[in-house]
């Protein structure tokens, strides 16, 4: 039997990204066993096409906490049985991967969600964001199999360190469209998935409520700033109008989503990171033939433009942005943008992309 190992340092309760491979790994013949941690209140991971095994560990954050998680995943990866192939989800995760996969002669594929050490929660902290510099360069060019999440990504890591990325975009299962009852609320959605941090355009949105009538923002998901989110609502006194739905399992997402009448993904240019963000909420929106409201960076930008399945806008004042929500949600009831979400659903789907993983793997010779 030929066995993988999939790492990440997330609970794996809610990465789809990582559920998508390994249900793709496991219909290629693989045993697959996905490594991550638990946290306090994880929900448990259940699934028939792959194992799950999640540290408890001692330290919640911080460099002995990453030391610590390293130590116990190189650890495992050294004593499991033979395997055909290691894979590492992000920087936090390489160093172990790594050096198991060399100590014993096993593949390793490298899946980089985002740059991460330029992720707003370390270009302000100088001091750490130099410790991972120096392990993403000491660690990249010595990789053979990689991916990112999109282009722009991809040429960034192979003009720093000479290592070519393969693209494989965060784009989720085909779903056939239905819409789901509104227990007779008519009151239109606009809806945020992911996680709430600094950056991601919260607070705009929020303040943006403030212009908008018969209109509810529901967040899906929880996060750094989640008890401010919650004071400026209280703030503003705007009750109800805003909802925070807490973390939520993805068929609960998905029939949420469904109800919504716009997506937002209104990051901030904080960094590259930020700037070359493609997230997987702007491909859930889509599959959930929702049109999309987002910021005028790149790659966004590129998405929602080259398939018109919404509106770009560097519009950052409350009053104007609800000006552009009002007429996006406007137009969506009159059918405006169906077609286009249906064309781009048809293409955007996991079913299309993961045959870049398939080649990537046939070239790694794992599956012969």
């Amino acid at each position: 039997m030929k066995r993988v190992y999939i790492s990440v340092i997330n609970d794996l309760a809610t990465d789809q990204r990582v559920g998508r491979v390994a249900r793709l790994l496991s219909a290629q013949g693989f045993e697959v066993c996905c490594i991550g941690r638990r946290l306090k209140g994880s929900p448990r991971v259940e699934s028939s096409a792959f194992h799950v095994r999640r540290f408890r560990m001692l330290f919640s954050k911080g460099p002995l906490f990453y030391a610590c998680y390293n130590l116990r995943l190189l650890l495992t990866l050294l004593f499991v049985k033979k395997s055909s192939l290691f894979v590492s989800n992000d920087l936090d995760t390489l160093p172990a991967s790594m050096l198991a996969s060399r100590i014993r002669r096993v593949t390793l594929i490298y899946d980089s969600h985002e740059l991460f050490t330029q992720v707003p929660e370390l270009i302000d902290r100088k001091t750490v964001q130099s410790v991972w510099l120096w392990i993403e360069a000491r660690l990249l060019p010595r990789l053979e199999y990689a991916l990112t999440v999109n282009y722009s990504i991809a040429t960034i890591y192979e003009r720093l360190y000479g290592t070519p990325f393969r693209v494989l975009r965060n784009v989720p299962e085909r779903l056939e469209y239905y819409s789901p009852a509104r227990d007779g609320k008519e009151r239109e959605i606009i809806i945020y998935q992911g996680a709430l941090n600094v950056g991601r355009g919260l607070e705009l949105m929020i303040d943006v409520m403030q212009y908008l009538d018969n209109t509810v923002f529901v967040l899906a998901g929880t996060g750094d700033i989640h008890k401010e989110l919650i004071s400026r609502v209280k703030r503003l006194d705007l009750g109800e109008r805003v909802q925070f739905m807490g973390r939520m399992m993805p068929a609960e997402l998905v029939s949420l989503t469904m109800s919504a009448d716009l997506g937002i993904s209104m990051e901030e240019d904080r960094g590259l990171n930020y700037r070359y963000a493609l997230p997987n909420k702007l491909f859930d929106y889509i599959q959930c033939r929702v049109p999309v409201l987002c910021s005028d960076l790149p790659e966004m930008t590129r998405i929602v433009e080259s398939y018109g399945v919404g509106i770009s806008t560097a519009e950052r004042d409350p009053e104007k942005l609800a000006g552009i929500i009002r007429y996006m949600l406007k137009e969506r009831s009159g059918g405006a943008w169906m077609e286009a979400l249906e064309k781009a659903a048809a293409e955007l789907c996991w079913e299309n992309e993961s045959r870049v993983y398939l080649d990537l793997l046939n070239e790694c010779g794992v599956l012969k």
